[in-house]
C-alpha cells in the first residue's frame, strides 16, 4: 500500500517536473502522501449566496451573484485600476482591481451572470470589493456550494500560478487516483467507540467538506489519530525500556529517616511528600526509573533531589547532580554540603574550573566509592569521570542538555543503568509534557513552601521610571537588594532598546550612595562570579544584569526584580526571572517596564504576569502564543512534527488519545491480536525513521 503514497507529485496531471520541484522546495511536498496530508488552514463558506442589501459593517468574506453593468480603467497609465459596477436585484456595488487591471478587464463582459467572492470594504457608507474572486455563474454553481479549502502558499508559488486554488485542483486530481486506495489505520472497535468516520472519508472531507458537520467530524478523527499514534509510540518505547532495563532496588533508608528527624530545617509540603513517594515506588520496582520532576521556581525541588540521593547512598550506591551552569552547580553544592556533612557523607563539586590536583583526588575517591555525592556541570560527562557504583543521576534544568548527554551519564554504570531524575523549573504545559516527555513518568510539585508570600507583579510604563526608582530606594533603606535586568549587552542598531551599560550608568547616577554590581554573559567567568558573590554577600545593593541570572542565583534578601523592555522577553523567561526574588520571608515585587506601544501579544504577556504567579497557567498561555516548537527547546524531539493536531488547543483530544493507547498496550503490548491488525499494518508500512506515526508514508 505504501508505494502509491510514495509516487512523486510530478506525475499528477498539470504538475510536471518544474512545478513539482518548486512545490518541493517551497512547501516540502514531494509525494502523493505529502500532498494529501497538506491540510487547508481555513475554509471559505461558499455554501450560500448573499444579497448586496445583506452586507453589514462586520461582514466577513461573502459570495454574491450578479451582473456587471459597466466597467472601465481609471487613473494614469502606470497606476491604472479597473472599476466595475456590479449589481443584483437588491442594489449596486463597485468591484476594484489595482493590479492586472487590463488582463482582468479582457476576461470580463457586461451582461452575463457572475459569482464574486470577497471581503466588502465600507467607507463613508459606500461599499466596494477590492480584488474579489470572480467567475461566470453556471447552472452547476447553485448545487456546488461548499466550504472552499484555503491552503498556505508562498509568493514564489503564486508567481508560478500555484496559489491556493491551484493546490486545491491538484488535491482533487490526487484523490481521483488514490481515493479508494487509502487503507483504514484504526481498529474497527475504536471507530465504533468514538463514532469516527473512516480514514479515506476523513481525508476526503478535510480537503473537500460537504458542510461544517462533515468537516468537524473529519478534523476530530484526524487529530485523534495523529495524537493516538504519537502516544502509542512513546508509551510503547517506555514499556520496552522498562522491560529491557532493570533498575537498582533502593529498599533501605536509615539516613533518610535520620535526615527527616534531625536535620530537615522545615516541614515538607504535601506536594514534595507525594513526589518522594512516587520516586520511592520507582526505586522499589526493580525497573530503571526515568522520571521528569516539574516544579515552579522556589518550590523545593533541590531538597527532594537530596532525599532521593540519600536513598541511593543508603543502598551502597553513589549519586550525582548535573546543572547547566557553574553558578547553579555551586549553589546546589553550597546548599547540600551542610546536610551531607551532618550525615557523615562525602560530597564534592566538579566543574570546568576545578583544578587538576583537586580532580585527581576526586576521581580516585569516586572510583573507590569514598565519594558519595557529586555535584557538577558538563564536566561530569567526561570519560575520566568514573564511579564505583553510580545509582542515581539527577539533571537540573534538563532542557539545556541534549539526549546524547543524558545517555553518557546513563552509561557511567556498565553493570546496571542508574536511575534518572530530570528536573525543570520551566513549567511545561500538560499537553507538552505528555508528548515531548511522553516516555518519561512525570511528577509535579505544585505548591510553594509555607511562609512564602506571593510576589506582587506590577506593569509600569517608562514614564513612571522616577517613581520606580523612588520605590527601589525605599526597599534598599529597609535593607533589601534589587535586580535590574536588561535584554541586551550592547546597543543594537535594529532594536530600540536600552542597553546594559547605559542602564548601569543611569542606575549609578540615580543611586550615587549605593553600591551597584554589573553582570553579563560576555564577562570572564571569574569576574562574573566575583560580582555575583559581592551581591550574594550583600556588599552591593543593586545588580544590573542580563538574563545570565535567570537560572541559579539564590539571594533571599533580594526583594525587587525590575525587568527593562519586558515586552522583549518570552513569558517563560519573565516567570523564571521573577522567581529570583521572593525567596525570603519578606514581601517581594516584580516590576515590568515597557514602552507605551505594545503589540497584542506583548499586552497579553504583561497581563498574564500581573494576573498570576502560577507557572503552569503561564506555560499554557505561552504555548498558545508561541506554539510548541519554541518552548523549552522541544523542536529537537521531533515528536512535535504534527500535521493537524495543536497542543495549545487539543488537550482533551490528547488525553483521550493517551488513554486509548494505554488501554491497547495494557491488553496487547505486541499488537498481536487480530483486531489490532490495522495498527500493525500501518506501523509496518512506515519508514523505520518515521517520528510521527500518524503520518502516511
Amino acid at each position: 500500500m505504501a508505494s502509491v503514497f510514495e509516487t512523486k507529485i510530478e506525475y499528477i496531471k498539470g504538475v510536471g517536473p518544474q512545478k513539482a520541484k518548486i512545490l518541493g522546495k517551497e512547501l516540502g511536498l514531494f509525494t502523493y502522501g505529502d500532498l494529501i496530508q497538506y491540510y487547508p488552514f481555513r475554509y471559505e463558506d461558499r455554501t450560500r449566496f448573499y444579497k448586496l442589501n445583506e452586507i453589514r459593517s462586520d461582514s466577513s468574506t461573502l459570495q454574491i451573484k450578479g451582473t456587471i453593468a459597466h466597467m472601465g480603467l481609471v487613473g494614469p497609465p502606470r497606476k491604472q485600476r479597473l472599476v466595475a459596477k456590479f449589481k443584483d436585484e437588491t442594489g449596486m456595488t463597485e468591484l476594484v482591481w489595482f493590479s492586472g487591471a487590463k488582463w482582468i478587464m479582457s476576461s470580463l463582459k457586461v451582461g452575463p451572470e457572475y459569482v464574486i467572492y470577497g471581503k466588502p470594504n465600507i467607507f463613508r457608507g459606500s461599499v466596494s470589493f477590492p480584488h474579489p474572486e470572480i467567475e461566470l455563474f453556471t447552472p452547476g454553481s447553485k448545487t456546488k456550494g461548499y466550504l472552499h479549502p484555503v491552503y498556505h502558499t508562498t509568493e514564489i508559488l503564486k508567481r508560478r500560478f500555484l496559489d491556493s486554488k491551484a493546490i486545491s485542483k491538484i488535491q482533487r486530481r490526487v484523490f481521483e487516483v488514490i481515493g479508494n486506495k487509502i487503507p483504514e489505520t484504526l481498529p474497527h472497535h475504536m471507530l465504533e467507540h468514538y463514532g469516527f468516520m473512516g480514514k479515506a472519508q476523513a481525508l476526503g472531507q478535510i480537503h473537500f467538506p460537504k458542510d461544517q458537520k462533515n468537516l468537524d467530524n473529519a478534523t476530530s478523527r484526524l487529530k485523534f489519530e495523529e495524537l493516538f499514534f504519537v502516544q502509542l509510540k512513546l508509551l510503547g518505547e517506555r514499556e520496552k525500556r522498562q522491560a529491557s532495563f532493570p533498575g537498582m532496588i533502593f529498599s533501605e533508608i536509615p539516613r533518610v529517616s535520620e535526615f527527616y528527624n534531625n536535620h530537615l530545617p522545615f516541614d515538607l509540603t504535601g506536594a514534595q511528600k507525594r513526589v518522594i513517594k512516587e520516586i520511592r515506588k520507582d526505586f522499589a520496582s526493580g525497573k530503571q526509573m526515568n522520571r521528569l520532576l516539574q516544579g515552579d521556581v522556589g518550590s523545593g525541588k533541590t531538597i527532594v533531589a537530596f532525599i532521593c540521593m540519600l536513598m541511593a547512598v543508603d543502598n551502597n550506591a553513589q549519586a550525582c547532580l548535573m546543572a547547566p551552569t557553574e553558578i547553579l552547580a555551586h549553589q546546589h553544592y553550597q546548599g547540600l554540603k551542610e546536610y551531607a556533612k551532618a550525615l557523615g557523607l562525602h560530597i564534592a563539586i566538579l566543574t570546568g574550573s576545578t583544578k587538576k590536583s583537586e580532580r585527581r583526588i576526586l576521581h580516585e575517591m569516586l572510583r573507590s566509592g569514598d565519594l558519595h555525592l557529586l555535584v557538577g556541570t558538563h564536566a561530569l560527562l567526561e570519560d575520566e569521570v568514573q564511579f564505583k557504583n553510580l545509582g542515581l543521576c539527577i539533571i537540573d534544568e534538563q532542557h539545556r542538555f541534549g539526549v546524547a548527554q543524558r545517555a553518557r551519564l546513563w552509561n557511567k554504570n556498565k553493570t546496571i543503568h542508574p536511575h534518572i531524575l530530570v528536573m525543570t523549573a520551566t513549567p511545561i504545559p500538560r499537553t507538552l509534557a505528555m508528548t515531548v516527555y511522553g516516555d518519561l513518568d512525570v511528577s509535579v510539585i505544585d505548591e510553594l513552601p509555607a511562609g512564602r508570600k506571593p510576589i506582587q507583579t506590577i506593569h509600569k510604563f517608562d514614564s513612571n521610571r522616577l517613581r520606580v526608582f523612588g520605590f527601589i530606594g525605599e526597599e534598599i533603606k529597609k535593607g533589601r537588594q534589587v535586580y535590574i535586568v536588561y535584554p541586551l549587552i550592547e546597543e543594537s542598531d535594529t532594536l530600540d532598546l536600552k542597553d546594559l551599560t547605559d542602564g548601569y550608568e543611569s542606575v549609578c547616577r540615580a543611586f550615587p550612595d549605593r553600591h551597584v554590581s554589573i553582570v553579563h554573559g560576555k564577562m570572564k567567568s571569574d569576574v562574573k562570579d566575583y560580582e555575583m558573590q559581592r551581591f550574594i554577600k550583600g556588599e552591593t545593593h543593586i545588580m544590573v544584569a542580563t538574563t545570565v541570572i535567570e537560572v541559579g542565583v539564590n539571594v533571599p534578601n533580594a526583594s525587587v526584580m525590575v525587568i527593562e523592555n519586558a515586552e522583549r522577553f518570552g513569558l517563560a523567561q519573565l516567570h523564571q526571572l521573577r522567581g529570583r526574588v521572593g525567596r525570603g520571608g519578606e514581601q517581594s515585587y516584580c516590576i515590568l517596564m515597557t514602552g507605551v506601544k505594545l503589540s497584542k501579544e506583548g499586552k497579553t504577556r504583561m497581563e498574564t504576569m500581573v494576573r498570576t504567579n502560577n507557572g503552569f497557567e503561564i506555560a499554557d498561555v505561552d504555548l498558545k502564543l508561541r506554539g510548541p516548537g519554541d518552548l523549552t527547546g522541544t523542536q529537537q524531539s521531533g515528536v512535535l512534527d504534527l500535521l493537524i493536531a495543536d497542543l495549545a488547543t487539543d488537550g482533551k483530544i490528547l488525553q483521550e488519545a493517551r488513554a486509548a493507547a494505554e488501554k491497547i498496550l495494557d491488553e496487547d503490548p505486541q499488537l498481536a491480536l487480530g483486531k489490532h491488525s490495522p495498527l500493525r499494518a500501518h506501523i509496518s508500512s512506515l519508514k523505520k525513521s518515521a517520528v510521527n506515526w500518524g503520518r502516511i508514508s
